[in-house]
């Protein structure tokens, strides 16, 4: 958190570019910015030096509580220094792709709970319950996005919004949030391998898609609906 960013965390942002203000509707999979959320939050405790990655797997480095509630919760759900598998740490990608609901749930409830976001809940056919987020205000989402285009503009010049920027291109959002079509979608994915959160939910993203068509999936170009692959 910066003072061009105020109060806001790194999946907090994501949330926020991901959410129609609106609607409250996600303008991604719902499940690839479940995944996007888990990566947002391993990169958030990056920054502030709580954890590292190594050969593809977490290893907390610095155990101490995070005053931010979300992500002390997840620091205390990773196994503490020199203790987890034979390898150490915890597998990024699986870890993703089991906690990814979790940590949208929670980012979620504690906007709602700071007034950034209102929580709707509608009846699917009358009958099964479900939620939608639009936002409280729109100013908070709108100025979101205007550090994002004003970071694109500038070839996202810092570690923050090259994180940020491979997290949207990751879970195929970068179509509703990003100036100059195609060329700018294609410089965005180059950023997913350079970025490991980004990359592991990419591997997860990917996995999704080859389990819905019933094989691998190749190379393509992306599309709102998915990863930008």
């Amino acid at each position: 958190m910066t003072a061009d960013r105020p109060g806001l965390t790194l999946p907090e942002e994501l949330l926020l570019l991901a959410l129609d203000p609106q609607r409250g509707r996600s303008y991604c999979r719902n499940r690839f910015l479940e995944y996007g959320m888990a990566g947002a939050v391993l990169a958030e405790l990056e920054f502030q030096g709580r954890i590292t990655e190594q050969l593809g797997r977490i290893r907390v480095i610095n155990p101490l509580t995070p005053q931010d509630p979300l992500l002390a919760q997840v620091l205390g759900s990773l196994p503490a220094p020199d203790k987890g598998s034979f390898a150490g740490g915890v597998s990024a990608k699986r870890w993703i792709g089991r906690t990814g609901r979790h940590v949208e749930e929670l980012c979620l409830g504690h906007l709602v709970d700071r007034g950034v976001l209102r929580r709707e809940t509608h009846r699917f056919l009358g009958l099964l319950p479900y939620h939608r987020h639009p936002a409280a205000t729109p100013d908070l989402p709108a100025s979101v996005r205007e550090r994002f285009t004003a970071a694109q503009a500038a070839g996202f010049p810092d570690r923050h919004s090259r994180t940020l920027a491979a997290l949207v291109s990751a879970i195929g959002l970068s179509g509703a949030v990003a100036q100059g079509g195609w060329r700018a979608r294609s410089e965005m994915r180059g950023l997913v391998h350079q970025e490991w959160t980004a990359h592991a939910v990419h591997q997860n993203v990917r996995q999704d898609k080859a389990n819905r068509s019933g094989g691998s999936v190749g190379v393509a170009g992306g599309g709102g609906s998915g990863g930008d692959d």
